[in-house]
Formats: C-alpha cells, sequence, structure tokens
C-alpha cells in the first residue's frame, strides 16, 4: 500500500487493532495520504501493552523492557520527529538482576566492562568468551537490522541476498541457541543469562535458532532502557502522532465479521457498525481473524493450519501493589532457581502447569515512584505457561499463591499482608481481552520454521485488499 507522499490520496484504509503494529501502520499510512480509521475492541489503544490502574497504582499489562532505542529512533524520524517529543527514557543501571537461588544472584550492569569481570568471576576464560560473543551477535544483530527486519518476504527466494547467501553460515540460523550458547560456556548460570530473553520471543533456548543471539547486543551494548510512566507512555506517544497525522480511532468496536465478495473485502462489521474500505489491515490476532472473522473460502491459513503452529506461551500475570517497598528485586529481576528446563517442557513438550517455574518481575517504583501512591511499589509478576490449559479459578489462585511465596523467598521477608491490590490475568484473559488464540501472550514462536519467510504472510491470497500485521508476521513478537 506505499508509494510516493500522496499515493493514497482519496482511499481510505481501515486498521482494526491499535496495539504498536496497528499504530506504526497507521501513521505510515497517513504520511502516505490515505485516509486512516482505526478500530479497536477494547476503551484505549495499546493491545496487550494496555495499562491497568487500580487503586492508585499503575500497571503496563503486557511488555515491559524498552530494548533497541534505534528501532523507536527510526521509526519517529519518517515523520521528523524524536521519541522525547512524547516521552523522556532513562538507562536502567543495573539493567536487571538474575537469582539462581535465595541468595545467589547477579545484577548485569550498563558497564559491559563490569559485565566481562562477572562473567571472569564465574568461569574463567568467560570474560574474553563474552566479548567475543557478544561481538558476534552486533554482526548479527546488523544483519538483522539491514537484511531481514524491513523485509516483506513473499517467497523463500526474497530471503537469499548476497549477504545472506555468502555469510550466512556466521548467522547461526540452522542451530539452537542453547548448543550454540554451550560452545562458549560451561557455567549453566551464565548461558541461562545469555537465554532467558527467547521466552520474549515465545520460545525456549531448545526451539529457538541461534541467530537470536543477537539479542545479546541489544541487551550489553544498547541497553535497558525505562520511558517515563511506563510503556504506556510509548503508547500514548505514537497515538498522538498518529491524531496528529489525521487518524482518526473508535475504540469500544469490536470487528465481528469481514464482509467480502469475490475476492474484495467491502466491509467491516462491528458491534457497533458497519464501515467501508478500499483496504483493510488486520493488528487484531491474525488465527482470530481468519478463523472467526472470515468464511472459510477466503480464510489464507484455516484452523487446521493453526494447530499445527508452534504456539507462544501464555502467562500467569499478577498486578500487585505493595504497602511500603518490596526489598532485593530491582526495576526488572528475573528468577531462575529451579530446573528451567523442566518449566519448558510444561510449556512446550507436555504442556500443564508446572510444579517448579521461573519467573520475572517489573518493579517499575524502583524507578519511578509516580506509578504508585506515597510509599508503595507497584509490581508485575509473570510466569510462563503452555497456552490451551485450563483456567480455572482454583488453579489460578493456587498458582498465584505459589508464586507469591517464591516472590517472598527471594525478598526475604513476608509479603502477602502487605498487598493492597492484586489481579491475575490469565489464559482465559488473553482470549476474552485480545482475541488471543489457544489463550497465547505473544503469538507464534520464534522456532526455525517460523522465522522470515516461513511467517504467515502480511497480504492475503484470498483477498485482494486484505492485509496483516503483528506479532503472527514478520519480523514477530516484541516492541
Amino acid at each position: 500500500m506505499a508509494g510516493s507522499a500522496h499515493s493514497g490520496s482519496g482511499k481510505r484504509v481501515v486498521v482494526v487493532g491499535a496495539g504498536f503494529s496497528g499504530l506504526a501502520s497507521a501513521s505510515l499510512l497517513a504520511r502516505e495520504g490515505f485516509e486512516v480509521l482505526v478500530l479497536e475492541k477494547n476503551a484505549s489503544a495499546g493491545g496487550r501493552a494496555q495499562v491497568y490502574r487500580k487503586d492508585g497504582f499503575t500497571f503496563d499489562m503486557g511488555p515491559s523492557w524498552y530494548l533497541m532505542p534505534d528501532i523507536f529512533e527510526r521509526f519517529f524520524s519518517h515523520f521528523d520527529r524524536k521519541p522525547e517529543d512524547y516521552y523522556q527514557t532513562v538507562r536502567l543501571d543495573p539493567s536487571y538482576r538474575i537469582f539462581f537461588g535465595r541468595d545467589d544472584y547477579v545484577d548485569i550492569s550498563a558497564d559491559f566492562e563490569a559485565n566481562v569481570a562477572l562473567f571472569e568471576s564465574c568461569e574463567t576464560g568467560a570474560g574474553e568468551k563474552l566479548r567475543e560473543y557478544v561481538r558476534i551477535a552486533a554482526y548479527k544483530y546488523d544483519a538483522a537490522i539491514n537484511e531481514f527486519l524491513y523485509k516483506d518476504y513473499r517467497s523463500i527466494f526474497d530471503f537469499f541476498t548476497r549477504r545472506t547467501m555468502t555469510e550466512g553460515r556466521k548467522l547461526h540460523v540452522f542451530e539452537n541457541i542453547d548448543r550454540y550458547a554451550s560452545r562458549f560456556f560451561k557455567d549453566e548460570r551464565l548461558r541461562r543469562i545469555l537465554q532467558y530473553s527467547m521466552v520474549f520471543l515465545g520460545g525456549s533456548p531448545a526451539n529457538t535458532p541461534a541467530l537470536y543471539s543477537l539479542l545479546s547486543h541489544v541487551d550489553f551494548n544498547l541497553g535497558v532502557w525505562y520511558p517515563v510512566g511506563g510503556i504506556g507512555s510509548v503508547v500514548e506517544g505514537m497515538r498522538k502522532l498518529a491524531e496528529s497525522l489525521g487518524v482518526q480511532f473508535l475504540f469500544d468496536h469490536e470487528v465481528t465479521r469481514l464482509g467480502v465478495r469475490g475476492r474484495r473485502l467491502e466491509s467491516i462489521l462491528t458491534n457497533q457498525s458497519s464501515f467501508p474500505a478500499d483496504a483493510v489491515l488486520m493488528s487484531a490476532d491474525y488465527a482470530h481473524s481468519e478463523i472467526d472473522l472470515l468464511l472459510p473460502p477466503h480464510q489464507t491459513y484455516r484452523e487446521d493450519y493453526w494447530k499445527k503452529r508452534v504456539m507462544a506461551p501464555s502467562a500467569v500475570m499478577l498486578y500487585l501493589g505493595f504497602d511500603g517497598p518490596v526489598p532485593n528485586v530491582l526495576h526488572h529481576t528475573l528468577s531462575f532457581q529451579h530446573d528451567w528446563m523442566k518449566h519448558f517442557d510444561a510449556i512446550f513438550k507436555a504442556p500443564a502447569w508446572p510444579e517448579e517455574f521461573s519467573y520475572y518481575v517489573c518493579c517499575p517504583t524502583k524507578t519511578d515512584p509516580s506509578v504508585a501512591p506515597p510509599g508503595c511499589e507497584t509490581m508485575v509478576l509473570l510466569v510462563p505457561v503452555a497456552s490451551a490449559l485450563d483456567d480455572d479459578d482454583e488453579t489460578r489462585e493456587r498458582f498465584s499463591d505459589k508464586a507469591v511465596g517464591l516472590l517472598e523467598d527471594i525478598a526475604g521477608e513476608p509479603l502477602r499482608d502487605r498487598i493492597v491490590s492484586r489481579t491475575i490475568f490469565s489464559q482465559r484473559d488473553f482470549r476474552g481481552a485480545f482475541n488471543a488464540y489457544k489463550g497465547t501472550a505473544l503469538g507464534l514462536s520464534h522456532t526455525l520454521m517460523q522465522s522470515a519467510v516461513f511467517r504467515p504472510s502480511h497480504r492475503s491470497k484470498k483477498v485482494d485488499n486484505l492485509y496483516y500485521t503483528g506479532q503472527y508476521t514478520h519480523p514477530g513478537i516484541g516492541l
């Protein structure tokens, strides 16, 4: 749909979904001269990055890591703007903390040399190996940005550029990251530091290509940042940008059917009205859009296709407000106290509620007290779990109580009596709020055969003016 500055003049595009991909696409389309209308199911923009407010606490409901600041700068530069025109960011130092046991933890610094020293203290020679590992990660990142990230793959032949053909072996596409990291480091703790981010790609170290070790460049070189006010401030900035370009938003408009005649989509039916369009861009859940909104003759990917895909995990999200500070946790804290491969097996190999599990804590009040009442602590505790699990009230309560117990373990003191706000968000909530297929939190996992050209197409093969964007498509999961 892109073209010259006024290629879209007189044509209307309806974008369904106001998540990050919908917001970004709406602005880019408006810049090209299209009339853009965004229909959003929920009451506010953000998609999975919505803001939840309760009892005076402010929670980022989904993503909480602001990484790859260069990507945000590049996006805003398309409009002669900068991120700081809309929100402010600060670099976190330490970037995050990882627990391997109650009193066994490491802090990853914003200072790369400090991390080299940390690795060396854990394993002789590991400091220099970290330099090499991150050097290769930086090469992969450069290749990803310049060869993969902004490319629309329509066939497998689009994947094979001169660079990928001549230097493809250096990208380690056909090796999983668990095996790859093991070639550098023997200490399991060090490997976990380098592999934890695979969870946020919807995979495990065993099923994610080593290409994604590029995230170590993001982690150690580009740094971990925080947008003041939370990720919601980024959403608000992108919404304001879109509105300044003439984009219209209609909230509380859930799309219930896509009306197709022949090979053209003619109307979008919502719970409130019907809207005509020259083209439609779906930023909603891809599987839901195909299975539930289109009749079978118009579906590029029918339900049997989705049943065979490797879905990214769902999650148990606890939105917790504490009276007083929580000790021993930083803005970002991860706990890998238990056998994390058993946890991954309970997600991907034999889906079940895990008996022992790793978890992640975001405590933004360590950086930004404004997101909680005075003297209080805002926290999101996240446990990855398999998608499509039974999600009854008793299971949610039991699992959440166990998670709080593990948090108390690293905090070193009782916390339950100081919880003054508590909300559980899990499988059925992802389905209800976002029409998430099987209750997935992230969409389609980044396995080898679900990366780049192998992800679902941006264009419908059955409807000429229907397009897709978001976490199921290339480049995939994440901001």
